[in-house]
């Protein structure tokens, strides 16, 4: 007992910091139209943190900033997204352009002129490689000189672009599957299952899933190579609970110890389990 009660601690240790995602922020933005800036990108990572989300570190990422760049250009879509933010420990992604441009003329007779700034932003899944939340916005504003108007239209765009897309993208994360009632709702969890050095470990977690009837709606056993066997579940409870129902209830034989929780990830190890005493002495 007191076995499972220190696994159903590890496992709540792991979650701990895993309520919200960990963001990666990229944000190619332009003032005046072409010089670079960072305004947006810094307002972005202080947003998420007074959301309680943590971020990758900027000074890594400004540290391989050319190399991000060139590979998400040369992909073009969101696995190149899914591949750098995997490499930099992120779950999502957060991807924006910006861009401000002052009008050429100036406002009646005054000093005065306008500037004009756009944004969009997406947020992508690193597990999976899919959009959950976009925003695209425009802002104006007005001053004297271009530094600071071209740096007010960037500020006021970001402001509205981030305020729409990181409740949506946070919402999203926690809920991926929308709303509905407990037995509605299915996750697609992707199990991965080490110590598999024997064939009958592999057929005994096979069965051990596949009887989870209250649990699961359905298993499909993806791949199983060098002592792995990646299996793809229907579920109809979160992934921690999942990893707590197997944990509690192993397949017979073997004990299940976890290694990664994540919302439609789980990976697991399985191990001998321990023989009774009383079997050890006979």
């Amino acid at each position: 007992m007191k076995k499972c009660v220190l696994a159903i601690a590890t496992i709540a240790t792991l979650l701990a910091g895993a309520a919200t995602p960990k963001v990666m922020v990229m944000v190619d933005e332009k003032a005046l139209g072409s010089v670079s800036t960072s305004e947006i990108e810094t307002m972005a990572v202080k947003k998420l943190a007074e959301k309680g989300v943590e971020t990758v570190d900027q000074s890594m990422v400004q540290a391989n900033l050319e190399r991000i760049q060139k590979a998400l250009r040369g992909a073009g879509d969101n696995r190149a997204a899914a591949v750098m933010g995997r490499e930099f420990g992120a779950d999502v992604m957060l991807i924006g352009e910006a861009v401000s441009k002052p009008n050429a003329a100036k406002i009646g007779d005054s000093n005065l002129r306008s500037y004009m700034a756009s944004a969009s932003f997406r947020a992508v899944r690193v597990d999976n490689a899919v959009n959950i939340a976009s925003s695209s916005e425009t802002a104006t504003a007005i001053a004297m000189d271009d530094i600071t108007g071209s740096s007010k239209a960037l500020k006021a765009v970001g402001a509205k672009a981030l305020d729409a897309i990181i409740p949506t993208l946070i919402s999203k994360w926690e809920n991926p599957e929308g709303k509905g009632t407990a037995q509605e709702k299915r996750t697609s969890i992707e199990i991965t299952v080490g110590g598999m050095d024997q064939i009958w470990k592999l057929k005994e977690t096979r069965v051990r899933l596949k009887g989870m009837k209250k649990e699961i709606e359905s298993v499909v056993q993806k791949s199983y190579a060098q002592g792995v066997a990646i299996f793809k579940v229907e579920s109809f409870i979160p992934a921690e609970e999942l990893a707590e129902a197997l944990v509690m209830n192993p397949p017979d034989e073997l004990k299940v110890q976890v290694v990664e929780i994540k919302p439609t990830i789980l990976n697991i190890r399985v191990v001998n389990a321990p023989k009774p005493k009383d079997e050890e002495e006979d």
